[in-house]
């Protein structure tokens, strides 16, 4: 018991210093426009580059599901004269979909009431924090990480506004259990966090020892 207990504060301690480590960048108590590197302004390229790819293929995707519906037309997709509803099988374990998430990533809190508007404020201040810290960062894979995450936020923020929901399209499943249906702006949302978490607790732990 007293192992777990010894374990616990230490687990505490230890994001109590990664929170203080993510404020003092926030801050920017050095802040001038001389400073900004090309590692920011990378960061900002492939943040837009996310949010205008991820606006554009839930366009395309959600159309092309709108159409075959109407005109009942067979395109030149694997299994697509057998695509039903909302659902295009591409696989056996793959399909587009046409889904509006009004939660966050995954179809997470999804019932949650006035979500758009909470999630927007939410999704929106996120970016523009990280926003202050890629002004911060000095390694290349940081600025890519912080890009991904922005680019995300923000594509589905935009989403959000002008539709009050976000548009979800890739399914994959195995059997009848189905992964909560997600979009680019998710996927780039999660690689950055991935590589934001191994650089805080596995490339710095390596550096210290």
């Amino acid at each position: 018991m007293k192992k777990i207990i010894a374990k616990t504060l230490s687990i505490n301690k230890y994001l109590q210093n990664f929170c203080i480590q993510i404020m003092q960048k926030i801050l920017l108590k050095n802040f001038s426009f001389a400073n900004f590197s090309r590692w920011f302004f990378l960061g900002i390229l492939i943040a837009v580059a996310i949010s205008f790819f991820d606006l554009l293929t839930k366009k395309i995707i959600f159309n092309l599901i709108d159409r075959n519906l109407q005109n009942q037309q067979i395109y030149a997709i694997t299994d697509m004269a057998n695509a039903s509803n909302n659902e295009f099988k591409i696989f056996s374990f793959f399909s587009l979909v046409k889904v509006w998430n009004k939660g966050v990533s995954f179809g997470m809190f999804n019932q949650l009431k006035n979500s758009d508007i909470i999630f927007s404020i939410i999704q929106g201040g996120i970016g523009l924090i990280l926003l202050f810290w890629l002004y911060q960062v000095k390694k290349p894979y940081l600025a890519i990480a912080l890009g991904l995450v922005i680019g995300g936020a923000f594509g589905n923020t935009i989403d959000r506004f002008k539709n009050g929901a976000v548009a979800d399209f890739l399914d994959f499943h195995i059997a009848s259990y189905h992964w909560p249906a997600f979009n680019l702006a998710d996927s780039a949302i999660f690689i950055g966090i991935t590589i934001l978490l191994c650089d805080e607790f596995i490339f710095n732990k390596k550096i210290k020892k």
